[in-house]
């Protein structure tokens, strides 16, 4: 009976989903630029389609997907109870920077988010996998003892074995060397194990089931996923062969899922284990056990909803399924989603679009008047080519004229900046709060833009704390699920340092805080309010010291890692060091020994003061030094003035006394030469005297 209830109410959640399958096709159809709705174009008249569910969700998903993922902690754990701080720090690295990596969270997040603002709520699904796998490895030269070694593990099986001898060369007793023969072993061998591990999904649409009358996943009387899985997946999860066989093959027709994805391919025939069966992963409340209270159970159906059907049936304490909803409505589990704003929006632009063309494409081409019995040659007017006259008889007025159609293309501008402006105004997407700055718009303030651009921003900011809110509950059961089966520690390298995550000794029921304080064009918001907060510590800690009651070391390193965060960088540990507790407290007790600030101070007016002193005495110094210099410079200039012109005074008397040596020598010779010449005038006397005394004596003698 109770089956029967659990068939009733899923049969009740399909119907649901396929009532609503229409709105989700349509408004993945308008994404597309698919639009059924809108009379099709006629032969020869434009076919143009708008896009805008597809810009705007491209407008605003890469700000929200920034503000969810752009810190380097997307989730942080807080502590419940007293000694779980140290938990809550391991639990926040191990999903941040080992599960997430594991799982591709950004993508999958990514899927659910592009969900949400498409197709009214995105769904997340978080399980742990367990799965019989087959290695198949080959060894080569194995020892009797390697080989039994080897085999000797229970999930292992020899799949072939070859033997060969080899010799080794050993020492005999009389302590020579002896070869002897060793016989070795090729294998091939099978080994077979159960892996686990974290499995995270964003639900498609079409699949997920959930009761008509639920307002919330909580309170949902069914939950689940209907998806299609092949008979050897069902195997290797452990099932049995013989029930596996007799499962029938699931319902190929789906509508939903043929129109998001861009092409079918149908298989006529397949291996058998390659056969899709229907598969419900479904999760009950029901009352199975009669005591009037409806239980939650996990229960799991292949090909169909009978009891022979069922492969898990199990109590559980949570649903593994989160709801992401960007624009949710009271009251109710369906939410609103950037498609339904739009659609409406985007049929009327494509029709003024296509008018508009229509009425250009009339401008550009003009219909031809045209009386036939005029005309020669009517390929020329049905056929236009450039340059190519057009013969006609008589009048060409009355021959040949065009149509004249008016030009009303630009009335149709004004319309569609209207149609843009209500789509800004029903959902505060703009080409500003998409990241544009303010004085890139045209023909608008900047202080109007950044109006326009922070109500963008407060319905982004709206959106993304209503997708943090299932994320919330995404994170928080995925670390119960850690918890509940990861049976051992786990060796992890980070931050370049190999540490141990233990799950099993964390505390299930911390809280999970998705870190959405960055992005949606706040950066600069954000840097400005640390850069005060930096500015008040800094002052705090200058007016009470470093051991402050206000103010500590690891609050200074918060903002600044706040800081680089905001500046869209992912890492502050590469820029700054997170104090250690123990260092600052030794640092602070090592200033404690140092003397008061009045004697540090006192101690450092008198250093300055004897710094001026020797100060002003080197200068001193350095004075009389540059005295001595000069003085010194002084004297040896006028020592050697004075060399010069003692120099000067004895070339001059030496030059005189030359002088005087010439001129005595001059005189003398001059005397010497009157001397002689006197003496030669004397002789000449003399002679002329006895010539004369000798004529007058022979005149005498002659007389």
């Amino acid at each position: 009976m109770e089956l029967k209830a659990v068939a009733d109410m899923v049969r009740e959640a399909e119907k649901h989903a396929d009532d609503q399958s229409h709105d989700r096709i349509r408004a993945t159809e308008y994404y597309q630029g698919v639009m059924k709705d809108t009379p099709p174009a006629r032969e020869g008249r434009s076919a143009q389609t708008t896009r805008d569910v597809r810009s705007h969700i491209k407008k605003v998903l890469p700000s929200i997907m920034r503000t969810i993922l752009g810190a380097d902690e997307v989730v942080e754990y807080q502590p419940v109870g007293q000694g779980d701080e140290g938990s809550a720090a391991q639990a926040s690295d191990y999903i941040n920077h080992v599960v997430s990596p594991e799982v591709d969270l950004e993508k999958v997040i990514y899927d659910a988010t592009h969900d949400a603002l498409l197709l009214k709520n995105g769904i997340l699904k978080w399980w742990w996998d367990e799965k019989q796998c087959v290695k198949i490895s080959r060894h080569s030269g194995l020892t009797e003892d390697e080989l039994a070694s080897l085999v000797a593990e229970d999930d292992v099986s020899v799949i072939e074995q070859a033997e060969d001898v080899e010799q080794i060369e050993q020492v005999g007793p009389d302590g020579m060397p002896v070869l002897i023969d060793v016989p070795v072993y090729d294998v091939k061998i099978r080994r077979t194990y159960t892996e686990g591990k974290v499995c995270v999904a964003s639900v498609p649409r079409e699949r997920f089931l959930i009761h008509p009358d639920a307002t919330s996943l909580e309170d949902s009387l069914v939950t689940g996923e209907k998806t299609e899985i092949r008979r050897s997946d069902l195997l290797r999860m452990g099932y049995d062969r013989d029930l596996v066989d007799g499962l029938p093959l699931a319902d190929e027709d789906d509508e939903e899922s043929d129109t998001r994805r861009d092409s079918v391919t149908d298989t006529d025939e397949a291996e058998r284990a390659n056969d899709p069966i229907d598969y419900y992963d479904l999760y009950i409340r029901v009352d199975m056990d009669g005591d009037g209270i409806a239980e939650l159970r996990h229960m799991c159906f292949a090909g169909g909803l009978s009891e022979k059907n069922l492969l898990v049936d199990d109590e559980c304490d949570e649903v593994q399924f989160a709801d992401l909803c960007a624009m949710p409505q009271p009251h109710q589990w369906e939410g609103l989603s950037l498609a339904d704003d739009l659609m409406d929006i985007q049929r009327l632009k494509t029709v003024l679009i296509r008018q508009t063309l229509d009425n250009l494409y009339w401008q550009n081409n003009l219909q031809p008047i045209v009386d036939p019995d005029r005309v020669e040659d009517m390929d020329a007017v049905l056929s236009p080519e450039f340059g190519k006259p057009i013969i006609v008889k008589g009048d060409v007025r009355q021959a040949y004229g065009v149509s004249t159609v008016p030009f009303v293309a630009k009335e149709s501008f004004g319309m569609l900046e209207y149609m843009d402006a209500e789509a800004q105004d029903r959902t505060g997407i703009s080409d500003a709060s998409a990241g544009l700055a303010p004085d890139a718009l045209q023909n608008m303030t900047a202080k109007a833009s950044a109006m326009i651009e922070q109500a963008g921003i407060g319905q982004t900011e709206m959106m993304v704390r209503n997708l943090a809110r299932g994320l919330r509950r995404f994170f928080r059961g995925l670390l119960r699920l850690i918890i509940r089966h990861q049976d051992k520690p786990r060796m992890v390298r980070l931050r370049d340092e190999w540490v141990e995550f233990d799950p099993r000794h964390w505390n299930s029921d911390m809280d999970a805080v998705v870190n959405v304080g960055l992005g949606a064009g706040t950066r600069e918001r954000d840097m400005q309010v640390m850069q005060l907060v930096k500015q008040v510590q800094a002052e705090l800690i200058a007016a009470f010291g470093t051991d402050n009651p206000y103010v500590s070391p690891t609050n200074l390193y918060n903002t600044l890692a706040k800081m680089v965060e905001s500046a869209g960088l992912k890492t502050p540990s590469m820029y700054f060091t997170e104090p250690d507790d123990a260092a600052v407290k030794a640092k602070i007790a090592e200033q404690k020994k140092q003397p008061s600030p009045e004697q540090m101070k006192l101690q450092a007016q008198m250093q300055m003061e004897q710094m001026k002193q020797q100060t002003q005495a080197s200068k001193e110094k350095a004075q009389m030094e540059a005295d001595l210099v000069v003085k010194r410079a002084e004297i040896e200039a006028e020592t050697q003035r004075q060399k010069e012109e003692l120099a000067s005074r004895a070339a001059l008397q030496a030059q005189e006394i030359a002088w005087e040596r010439e001129k005595f020598t001059a005189e003398m010779q001059m005397r010497a030469r009157e001397a002689e010449a006197k003496r030669q005038d004397d002789i000449l006397r003399h002679q002329a005297s006895q010539f004369t005394a000798a004529q007058q004596a022979r005149t005498d003698n002659a007389a």
